[in-house]
């Protein structure tokens, strides 16, 4: 098989345009939510992404190429790769932006660096955890339920993703009920344009266009300078910022996001390798997981704070007829948009509001896939599993509205909320470690309908163990945020202020205890029934 093939280029354009589509989310969030200077995106950041997706996609296009050779074929398409998207928001809301409202909380001197250090850690480490379990992921996959895995993440897609850009299609909705719509129909309807025209093309076409006759567009309005920025960004190593911030405390405060996000990133790699398998393509798995996180490591290295991942969809590019070429392209294309500045032109020309639609749409796939792949028995675990990340993004949005309004996230607000019946304390309980919560929960609801009463115990023992420890339930109020609160960690580092409380989601971890000795006794103590008894 050749390197290049007729495909490839109508392959490459709906991988450039879909990878364009997050540059698009990427640069505004890490610009208007992180606050982040023109110097650190251009100049680190995007220089970092590159790196990544030249060490992801040539190897897969090279992979390709030696699966061809090796079943003497020539219709082998290269597995998709870029940005993880959930990594990608679960990075900035729930790594970044704490850690910069924790610096400006403590009067730090430069909370951007600090919120880019963080991110950094939480990228490399979350490299190192998809690289270790390369070879150990059928057996993770084996003892975590689907359920429990797919619901964590579809919680992440419906309220990050989701409504998330709900709220923000609505809030212009001349464009953005359009692009719903249009979206809606080409990925719901499974219609196509005629001529062959990538939809993701035209999308972002009539998207931009409606925001310019609106007034969205220019982002930054008549005094920004678009051409500012382009020059040439070579990627530059970060090594030593990188060792500034491993061990700048930030390694346990992330571990909460860090280890779901990445396994979660395995095992949707997983799939979408068994899915290539599928469609005629069977890559090994090992060095797939394996370079998938390199890419990662390589990108925190570089100055990226965002994780990369292989995509779903390879069986889309194989009937687009593409082969090794596109994903060479793809690393090519994406390396010149992230290194020569021109983000900042493509920002002020195309606004988020243009592309939105179809990151609201992953959300909602990412979301469907979870009941789609899941026995109907276990509905309830899924439904369960969505909740703690809808509260977490709940919780997100009322201490971004309090904190635009000026209130002071303090115990006396707390209280009064509470008196009111709004109890934001267990929001904000229920948050710290939310990705945790909604995998435990989730498994023990799979192992109720089981009847794996030891199982169930078990989850409420690793439940109990992460409360106990500060990982989960545990949380500090800030005045502008709430932070994971993790004093025996202190204690241990001998940091520990005395008359602290050395386990504040004590209460949790006593439920958490008390759940696994029901558990134990509910042998003992019921027997099944039918589904038309009285229980």
């Amino acid at each position: 098989m050749k390197l290049f093939s007729r495909g490839d280029g109508e392959g490459f354009v709906v991988a450039f345009v879909n990878n364009l589509v997050q540059l698009l989310i990427l640069a505004p969030l890490c610009t208007v939510v992180l606050g982040f200077s023109p110097a650190l995106i251009y100049g680190r950041i995007l220089p970092g992404v590159a790196i990544s997706f030249l060490v992801g996609n040539l190897f897969y296009a090279w992979q390709a190429l030696q699966l061809a050779k090796r079943e003497n074929r020539s219709d082998v398409t290269a597995l998709p790769y870029g940005i993880s998207t959930p990594g990608l928001f679960a990075h900035v809301f729930l790594v970044m932006l704490p850690a910069k409202q924790l610096a400006i909380a403590h009067g730090m001197a430069d909370p951007e660096r600090f919120a880019w250090h963080a991110g950094l850690v939480a990228c490399f480490v979350g490299g190192l955890l998809e690289f270790g379990c390369a070879f150990f992921a059928a057996w993770i996959r084996r003892h975590t339920p689907p359920a429990a895995m797919l619901a964590t993440l579809a919680g992440v897609g419906l309220g990050f993703l989701g409504l998330s850009f709900l709220f923000q299609a609505f809030a212009s909705p001349v464009i953005g009920l359009v692009m719903l719509v249009l979206v809606f129909m080409i990925f719901f309807g499974r219609v196509k344009f005629r001529g062959g025209i990538p939809a993701t093309v035209v999308i972002l076409i009539v998207g931009t266009a409606l925001a310019w006759a609106t007034g969205l567009a220019p982002v930054g309005g008549p005094t920004a300078q678009p051409l500012a920025h382009f020059k040439l960004y070579f990627p530059l190593p970060v090594l030593g910022e990188l060792w500034t911030a491993l061990f700048g405390g930030h390694i346990v405060a992330y571990l909460s996001v860090v280890i779901p996000i990445g396994l979660l990133g395995v095992l949707a790699s997983l799939q979408n390798i068994e899915s290539a398998a599928a469609a005629g393509d069977n890559y090994p798995v090992r060095p797939s997981l394996v370079i998938n996180g390199l890419g990662t490591i390589a990108a925190a290295c570089f100055g990226s704070p965002f994780p990369s991942s292989i995509y779903i969809g390879h069986p889309a590019w194989k009937k687009l007829g593409a082969r090794a070429g596109y994903s060479v392209l793809n690393g090519i294309g994406v390396t010149l948009v992230c290194i020569t500045g021109s983000m900042a032109a493509l920002t002020w020309l195309i606004p988020a509001e243009a592309g939105i639609a179809i990151i609201l749409w992953i959300g909602i796939i990412i979301a469907a896939q979870a009941f789609e792949v899941t026995e109907k028995k276990y509905y309830p675990a899924v439904v369960v599993g969505l909740l703690p990340a809808l509260a977490a993004w709940a919780m997100l949005i009322v201490k971004t509205s309090l904190g635009a309004g000026g209130a002071v996230l303090a115990a006396p607000l707390v209280a009064s909320a509470h008196a009111a019946g709004a109890y934001i304390g267990g929001g904000f309980a229920l948050e710290q470690g939310f990705l945790y919560s909604a995998m435990i929960w989730s498994a023990i609801v799979v192992c109720i309908v089981d009847r794996a009463w030891r199982r169930a115990a078990a989850w409420c023992a690793i439940g109990c163990v992460l409360a106990l420890t500060g990982l989960m339930h545990s949380y500090a109020l800030t005045g502008r945020d709430t932070v994971i609160d993790l004093p025996l960690l202190s204690w241990l580092s001998g940091q520990w202020t005395p008359g602290r409380p050395l386990f504040p989601a004590g209460g949790a971890a006593l439920g958490y205890a008390l759940a696994a000795l029901v558990f134990l006794l509910a042998k003992y103590l019921t027997v099944p029934r039918a589904e038309d008894d009285v229980a």
